[in-house]
């Protein structure tokens, strides 16, 4: 199999079975396998509050069960991000897809808290091994148009992680509730596979020789490019904001919501946690307008943030909505912005271990912050918890924005 010949790093040998697709095919096939990964790592949403009340979890057991995700991402994205460079972008997928299928299965099945944290770890696994492939393969794929690279990279994530919610709240309501979401997740990972594993991929753009191979696999400290370090850390930055507010909003914000809104229907539930992800993915194909964009963003983010805790504590259903799609929107124009400006800055070669580091930065803010959120409910309880976390947010929102704005007068 070609797959393997991938995974030897030795030439590949195309097979009868194969097909050779075109550029709209593979581009699809991409942004379809990242898709599918980030859908199923956020299809349990709006299952928490009640994995709460069934396996007696708490705010912490829920902040736990989800940060054991971005945990394991965090991990894999340091340690194997550059896989893809040396074993070629379609192995590395083919690897994540099956990956996260096992973790896909071990969540549906799940009795405690360490099978919860097992499934989701092992989807964060998934996640990591195909972020920087994926990314990686669509710049190559449009060499000429690197915006749209990262357009689509951002899209497929943001749009996975916005459906995953109102997905998993859609077919919650089927008979066998958590299994039957998680099994159909595992059928159409199975079905991408088929059009991924019969393919013709393109060679590795920096196969190793034999006796270097496991040399150019072992973990390598993470590149911030010398070109591109205040862009890195920029976006790296507004990456962290980004999900320390998505991270709250797709953990503890379902249970909070439901509570404080009275809601009981799954579907409301993941349709309330997906919109801010939403209006994120759909403000990064629509909202142009360059590098003013960063700031505008980061100033909207900062308004909305302290607008939600207050909408939420004072029962403002309209209100809270309002402020969610505010907080996706400037999400979205800032985060792409950022994101964009950096992995313009560097080299083909050093794209995939840009992004992988980025995201390593922006997937920290949806484990630290959430984790110390959780523990700060069960301490200080929920709604002064929930009002302080906003303002910090907000507070790094308006250094962020200043930031960008004197960056880009100081280049003016």
């Amino acid at each position: 199999m070609s797959v393997i010949s991938e995974l030897r790093m030795q030439p590949m040998q195309h097979r009868t079975l194969s097909w050779n697709p075109g550029l709209t095919t593979r581009l699809v096939i991409t942004v379809a396998v990242s898709f599918l990964l980030l859908v199923g790592a956020n299809l349990a949403t709006p299952l928490y509050p009640a994995l709460q009340d069934e396996l007696h979890l708490g705010a912490m057991g829920t902040t736990i069960a989800f940060a054991s995700y971005v945990c394991s991402l965090m991990l894999f994205l340091s340690t194997v991000g550059h896989w893809s460079d040396h074993i070629g972008r379609r192995a590395a997928l083919v690897i994540a897809v099956l990956v996260s299928l096992i973790g896909t299965l071990v969540f549906a099945s799940a009795s405690n808290l360490v099978e919860l944290c097992l499934g989701r770890g092992l989807q964060g696994t998934g996640v990591a091994l195909a972020t920087g492939a994926s990314a990686a393969a669509l710049r190559e794929l449009l060499p000429s148009k690197p915006e749209w690279a990262s357009r689509f990279t951002l899209l497929a994530s943001s749009g996975g992680v916005a459906f995953g919610p109102v997905l998993g709240g859609l077919l919650a309501n089927l008979p066998g509730g958590r299994t039957t979401v998680f099994l159909i997740q595992a059928i159409l990972l199975l079905m991408i596979m088929v059009p991924l594993g019969t393919l013709q991929a393109r060679p590795a753009i920096a196969m190793a020789e034999r006796g270097k191979r496991g040399k150019a696999l072992a973990p390598r400290r993470l590149g911030i490019p010398s070109t591109a370090r205040s862009q890195f850390w920029l976006a790296a930055l507004v990456g962290f904001l980004s999900f320390a507010v998505f991270g709250f909003v797709l953990s503890l914000a379902p249970g909070y919501f439901a509570q404080v809104f009275g809601l009981e229907s799954k579907w409301i539930i993941g349709l309330i946690a997906g919109l801010p992800l939403g209006v994120s993915a759909l403000s990064q194909v629509v909202v142009r307008g360059g590098a003013k964009l960063l700031p505008v963003g980061l100033g909207l983010m900062a308004v909305s943030t302290v607008l939600l805790a207050f909408a939420a504590e004072h029962h403002l259903l309209v209100l809270a909505l309002l402020a969610l799609g505010m907080v996706g929107l400037g999400q979205g124009m800032s985060f792409r912005t950022a994101f964009a400006k950096a992995v313009d800055s560097v080299s083909d070669r050093q794209h995939a271990q840009t992004v992988s580091t980025i995201y390593l930065m922006t997937y920290l803010g949806s484990a630290v912050p959430v984790i110390a959120l959780g523990w700060a409910v069960g301490v200080f309880g929920q709604e002064i918890s929930i009002l302080v976390f906003a303002i910090c947010c907000s507070a790094l929102a308006a250094v962020l924005g200043l930031w960008a704005i004197i960056g880009q007068r100081t280049k003016a």
